[in-house]
């Protein structure tokens, strides 16, 4: 396919980028949502489902080890990890890394994401759907933590965003107080719920709203942030637990070789933001 521009916005309708791109890769109807892979001048490869921009190879990493390393980094040799979503693959690479993770599930809902992704950007998994201690299920995330028997020591929610003004996204009832239910009691007493939540300065909204549903059913909820160009600047992560807190020092992860998390990033996803959309007008303190 010929190059052309696209335009994607960052969370709802109010802020787009528009990039121009070499050859549009990959274009897929399915069941449940448009898959497309663009080249980018900009980004590299572009990731899009439904339109929204899900990962560029520019600077996945930045996201994906911010999602799962600052959380596994406090935590004490955890055994079972599960991804709900990430059919891209990215969050599998960065927990194939943890040699004490003996049990790596993931559902997904749509397989041909995987599909996708595997065949047009196979750089991004690196290999980890084809781990011996990864078991993928092809299920509703939904019914399937409803359903969980052993408790997971990490749970990751890699899903799409929930956008202002559109109601029937596919991720949606995942954001539900009936799910995060279902998610307390799929997690140890000392693991950590961790999901993506948008980004917090344009979109502060799905923050807001994760941290409401999440402090109905865990005792601590916090959040954090990572530096991603692609999302408009930034992403924003919620973290839950029954008890666990993330460490406040750099606990140092040399033999994980990582490129975007070191002590310098660590801190700053720690720091609250002074700006988002909507406090432009509050009192300086």
């Amino acid at each position: 396919m010929q190059e052309g521009v696209l335009e994607y916005p960052i969370g709802g309708h109010k802020f787009a980028y528009s990039v121009q791109y070499k050859e549009h890769l990959l274009s897929q109807k399915t069941e449940f949502q448009q898959i497309d892979v663009y080249d980018t001048y900009c980004f590299g490869k572009l990731l899009t489902l439904d339109g929204h921009v899900q990962l560029s190879s520019l600077d996945e990493f930045a996201y994906h080890e911010a999602l799962v390393h600052i959380p596994l980094l406090s935590l004490n040799n955890p055994k079972r990890a599960l991804v709900v979503g990430g059919g891209d693959g990215g969050v599998l690479r960065e927990l194939c890394r943890w040699n004490s993770l003996e049990q790596i599930e993931m559902v997904e809902i749509d397989k041909r994401v995987i599909e996708a992704c595997r065949k047009a950007l196979p750089e991004l998994s690196n290999g980890a759907f084809d781990d011996p201690r990864v078991t993928v299920h092809i299920a509703d995330a939904i019914q399937f933590l409803a359903e969980v028997k052993e408790p997971y020591d990490f749970i990751v929610m890699d899903i799409t965003d929930a956008y202002e003004g559109e109601d029937d996204s596919l991720s949606q009832s995942l954001f539900s107080e009936k799910f995060h239910l279902d998610t307390k009691n799929a997690l140890n007493e000392t693991g950590f719920l961790v999901s993506q939540a948008d980004n917090h300065v344009f979109c502060p909204y799905s923050l807001e709203n994760l941290k409401k549903v999440m402090g109905k059913y865990f005792s601590q909820v916090s959040s954090f942030q990572a530096l991603v160009p692609s999302f408009g600047g930034f992403s924003a992560y919620c973290l839950a637990s029954k008890g666990a807190v993330l460490r406040q020092d750099w606990p140092g992860c040399k033999e994980l070789d990582l490129k975007y998390l070191n002590r310098t990033t660590y801190e700053l996803a720690l720091q609250p933001l002074p700006f988002c959309v909507g406090s432009w007008n509050a009192p300086v303190s």
